[in-house]
């Protein structure tokens, strides 16, 4: 592995599919057929490192390796680009494409295209990279390979005779689609004589060694000693060592052209690497920056804060590292009456979201407290300025602003045509738009709705999943933003607003929303020596409200018999105390309360 390649020699592919489809196991018998895994040391799944990964049986990274194969006796150097595929790391796929020629394009040979396969194959063919259709997990008693070449042709329009079979378990047909990557994959293009330009595609922090940048190299070579300079930041750097992922980080002389490997240069800043930036030679002709990355628009949002105040500045630091090997993360310091200094922050969706908040306190070890997610919202101000808005808090007053406008996702549901009638319901709920119709084979139909992706982001992929007995899949587009009849719901705790379990909803489900709400918190808020309402609110008006009952204890039991008014006496006195307590005394809200929030079922 320690020798280079000259350009036409080397193939960078990725591996793209639905969720579940085998990427991970086609990369595994990729690294068998390449040597690069001892058989010893074997284990399912070689590339999805974090634990994490191995827990959920998903992949969350996107993770390269450079593999060196034989075909008609000649050696062939193919770094391989192992993709998630879950709609919320969508944007992991779309980078790892940018280092990439060509792609594999996964497909169950039972379950047939699902809706992450229409939109990542999509993705890979608006880039103008040759796509190449696998059917995988032929060996299945019910694969149905014929049906699905007609679905290709069908919804895709790739021809179905130039598609695959393979079996990823069983290994049978895996060497074809090898030889498949070298003869129709394009080698890379690219100028050995040129200055350095290189893609910084991902970067993670070492503590001993600071940043790894992993890159591509488009022109030119990078080595060991040399000075470059990122063209984002404007800074310069001493190489220490480049190297490639066998999959292990294996140093090496030289990076050449159209080769993807690793950088360590001593960069102890975590904002000095910008994924996307471009990595050039310090001295001599500048060269040109590549095209970046589009930004990656955050579809939820919530606020992160550390349940030990004095764990603020470690948050920031493990929120930066978590930014740098996640690219699509977004946040911001805030601050909040209930939870002290925190950070509101942007994901790409709900998974995104529980694996950021995980991976935060696994690998930082802070015990964070999470708010209810809410998505973006945008606001026209009476002076004609929309202003972008993350929280409920962030809303200004009514007399301010005279719209708001919601996010609104074109949504792509696949599923059985018998399934047609309880989706449709499940979408008009929602307060979805009907678009189009599509069928893509006798059995299977496609619905695009138009849906508020505050509709969306909780429940509905579940409800989806039930009312299609676990056959429907889904996809959405980047959104859009429309007005519509939205208010601030507030909830109010013995009089004081909670500002954490505020949210923006429609008018004709804010009553039914509060209501929830309410009885969610009746149950989690301990009983206190006092009475506390629980209120919620819509401007000035009340629209819900609970009680919870004081906690009382039984002043009358050492009274057996005598005059009543000895009774009264005490409990007249005990009244008195609660009115007392109601004046002085604070309400305890506990952490799970604020969740509570979340699981609220409509």
């Amino acid at each position: 592995m320690a020798r280079n390649f000259p350009p036409e020699r080397i193939r960078n592919f990725s591996i793209i599919a639905h969720i579940d489809h085998g990427k991970s196991t086609l990369a595994d018998r990729f690294l068998e057929i390449g040597g690069a895994v001892d058989p010893r040391k074997k284990m399912e799944q070689m590339l999805d490192s974090m634990d994490l990964e191995r827990e959920r049986g998903i992949t969350i990274k996107a993770a390269a390796v450079a593999l060196v194969v034989q075909v008609d006796g000649q050696d062939y150097l193919l770094n391989l680009i192992d993709t998630p595929g879950h709609v919320d790391f969508s944007y992991e796929v779309e980078k790892s494409l940018q280092a990439c020629e060509g792609a594999l394009l996964l497909i169950d040979a039972a379950q047939g295209i699902q809706a992450q396969t229409v939109a990542n194959a999509h993705l890979a063919l608006n880039q103008d990279m040759t796509v190449i259709p696998v059917f995988n997990k032929v060996d299945l008693p019910h694969a149905r390979p014929e049906e699905i070449a007609e679905e290709l042709e069908n919804v895709l329009l790739l021809d179905p005779s130039q598609a695959l079979r393979c079996s990823a378990k069983t290994g049978e047909g895996v060497r074809e689609v090898v030889r498949a990557v070298v003869e129709r994959i394009p080698p890379p293009k690219g100028d050995p004589s040129a200055p350095l330009r290189a893609l910084v595609f991902d970067a993670k922090h070492d503590e001993y060694r600071g940043v790894i940048v992993y890159l591509r190299v488009v022109d030119g070579a990078i080595r060991k000693g040399d000075h470059v300079r990122m063209l984002g930041v404007e800074r310069e750097y001493e190489v220490e060592e480049v190297g490639k992922f066998t999959p292990k980080m294996a140093a090496h002389e030289r990076l050449g052209v159209g080769e993807v490997g690793y950088m360590i240069a001593n960069i102890k800043r975590l904002g000095d690497v910008h994924v996307g930036d471009t990595l050039t030679s310090a001295k001599g002709a500048r060269a040109e920056p590549l095209k970046g990355y589009r930004e990656p628009q955050s579809m939820v949002w919530c606020g992160i804060y550390p349940v030990n105040a004095s764990d603020f500045e470690h948050l920031r630091t493990a929120l930066e590292e978590l930014k740098l090997n996640d690219s699509s993360l977004v946040y911001e310091p805030e601050t909040s009456d209930a939870l002290g200094f925190g950070f509101r922050c942007g994901f790409l969706g709900l998974l995104h979201m529980e694996i950021a908040q995980e991976r935060l306190e696994r690998e930082s070890e802070i015990d964070i407290v999470q708010t209810a997610p809410t998505v973006p919202y945008e606001v026209l101000l009476n002076n004609g300025k929309a202003r972008m808005i993350h929280a409920p808090g962030d809303l200004p007053d009514g007399s301010l602003y005279s719209e708001i406008r919601e996010p609104v996702v074109a949504t792509h549901l696949l599923l059985p045509i018998d399934s047609i009638g309880a989706v449709m319901k499940l979408c008009s709920e929602r307060r979805g738009v009907f678009q189009k119709q599509e069928h893509l084979s006798p059995t299977r139909v496609m619905l695009t709705w138009d849906l508020p992706l505050s509709e969306i982001i909780f429940d509905f992929y579940d409800k989806l999943k039930s009312s299609t007995r676990g056959y429907g899949t889904m996809d959405y587009d980047l959104p859009r933003f429309q007005a519509a009849d939205l208010v601030k719901l507030r909830i109010l705790v013995a009089g004081e607003e909670a500002d954490a379990l505020s949210i923006i909803c429609h008018r004709d489900f804010a009553d039914r929303r509060g209501r929830a709400i309410l009885k969610k918190l009746q149950k989690e808020i301990p009983r206190h020596q006092f009475e506390i309402a629980l209120q919620a609110a819509v401007g000035g008006k009340i629209i819900a409200r609970e009680s919870i009952r004081a906690l009382a204890k039984n002043v009358t039991a050492k009274c057996y018999g005598g005059d009543i008014t000895r009774k009264r006496k005490l409990l007249e006195k005990q009244k008195e105390g609660k009115k007392r307590m109601k004046s002085l005394g604070r309400v305890e809200v506990p952490q799970k309360a604020f969740l509570a929030v979340l699981s609220t079922e409509e």
